[in-house]
């Protein structure tokens, strides 16, 4: 963990996954985050049970909290909750849209009443327009953004394996509330941010947009190939195994004919001359290099792959990849017991990631809590 954001509040009514990104990664670094949780906690803790009886998501995306339970209906518990705020650098909420108004902490009043506070609203489609109304989860705005329509194979659609848009919206949500601390400083006052999963993977999807747009070019669905690269993309080799490599330019096109093929000829032929001739002649390229790999094994692939100056790697399963040699791992206490999680990404200094603090037990911290912010 990190100091950077130590002495900074972080009050979140927030559920599932997208706030809880947020302000987990604003734990790791230092802030105090309290996570007002509903009487029966957040029902992120029962996705699943798979983490010593506890839910992977929640482990994942709640260490470095204090946890509260509060019933928000009660005007008793409300009046915690806006001591908090009174005393808060950033509020966070991702209720569903209109409950937070309802309830007496929308985002437009608690800036009137405390300038330096700073909010954040995460919803699905925002809070305006015709969908702004609705719940709306992880697959549902992938659909709506055309992400699934772009993934799958050519037999259909599917959703990409993770929650990929209220990741997104978790990661947009966090960069805007660390530009708004640093112009706070400047100024003195905060802001309000409203972030939406749609708005979040719709940037995402630029260029895909951008190609349809202006070129009429309709991304198609290409498994583990890449749509807009070619030859870009896993091939079975004689062991079973399957390799993915990239040709990314001309210079590599020439290494991968000449070195890997074994066919300079193909440099120069016609349709597979530049990268839009050949992601036009993909299948007839694709019979060639699937030939190649048959061939020979994963490991004469990837060594020849290698001498030709072409990136590679395999295309691993979820096991080979909880014993890959590069997956950084940390411990983090959880309520029962310590488990190894994966490392955030970044690395600060010279030394790995630093420890991190513990997950909470649902409202462990309500008795403190109410006595710290309740009615004196």
């Amino acid at each position: 963990m990190t100091t950077a954001l130590e002495g900074i509040t972080v009050v979140a009514v927030e559920q599932a996954v997208a706030a809880p990104y947020a302000s987990s990664r604003l734990a790791d670094a230092g802030a105090r985050v309290i996570k007002i949780e509903r009487p029966e906690g957040d029902f992120a803790r029962n996705y699943d049970k798979l983490v010593n009886g506890q839910s992977a998501y929640f482990v994942w995306l709640n260490r470095g909290k204090e946890s509260i339970c509060l019933d928000l209906t009660v005007e008793e518990d409300r009046e915690v909750l806006d001591e908090m705020v009174a005393r808060a650098d950033v509020f966070i909420q991702n209720l569903k849209p209109g409950s937070i108004e309802k309830l007496g902490f929308g985002s437009v009043d608690l800036r009137k009443r405390f300038p330096r506070l700073i909010t954040c609203d995460i919803s699905g489609f925002g809070d305006k327009g015709a969908l702004s109304h609705l719940k709306a989860y992880d697959l549902i705005v992938q659909a709506e953004t055309a992400l699934c329509a772009i993934t799958g194979t050519a037999h259909g659609p599917a959703r990409v394996g993770v929650s990929v848009c209220d990741i997104s919206a978790g990661m947009t949500a966090l960069n805007a509330i660390l530009q708004a601390l640093l112009v706070r400083e400047r100024t003195g006052q905060g802001m309000s941010i409203r972030v939406s999963l749609f708005d979040a993977i719709a940037d995402w999807m630029n260029v895909p947009v951008l190609q349809f747009e202006y070129g009429g070019h309709r991304t198609a669905r290409t498994g583990v190939n890449h749509p807009s690269l070619a030859p870009y993309g896993a091939y079975r080799c004689a062991d079973g195994k399957d390799i993915v490599f990239s040709v990314q330019n001309d210079r590599e096109w020439v290494n991968f004919c000449a070195k890997f093929l074994k066919q300079p000829e193909l440099i120069h032929r016609p349709g597979f001359v530049d990268n839009m001739q050949r992601i036009s002649n993909r299948a007839a390229l694709d019979k060639i290099v699937i030939d190649r790999f048959a061939q020979i094994s994963s490991d004469e692939a990837m060594s020849e792959l290698e001498a030709a100056g072409l990136a590679y790697g395999r295309l691993n399963q979820i096991e080979d990849v909880s014993k890959h040699p590069h997956l950084r791992r940390i411990q983090v206490s959880t309520p029962s017991g310590d488990v190894h999680v994966i490392a955030p990404g970044a690395i600060f200094g010279e030394e790995d990631y630093p420890a991190l603090r513990p997950v909470p037990a649902c409202g462990v911290d309500s008795g403190t809590l109410r006595k710290e912010f309740g009615k004196r």
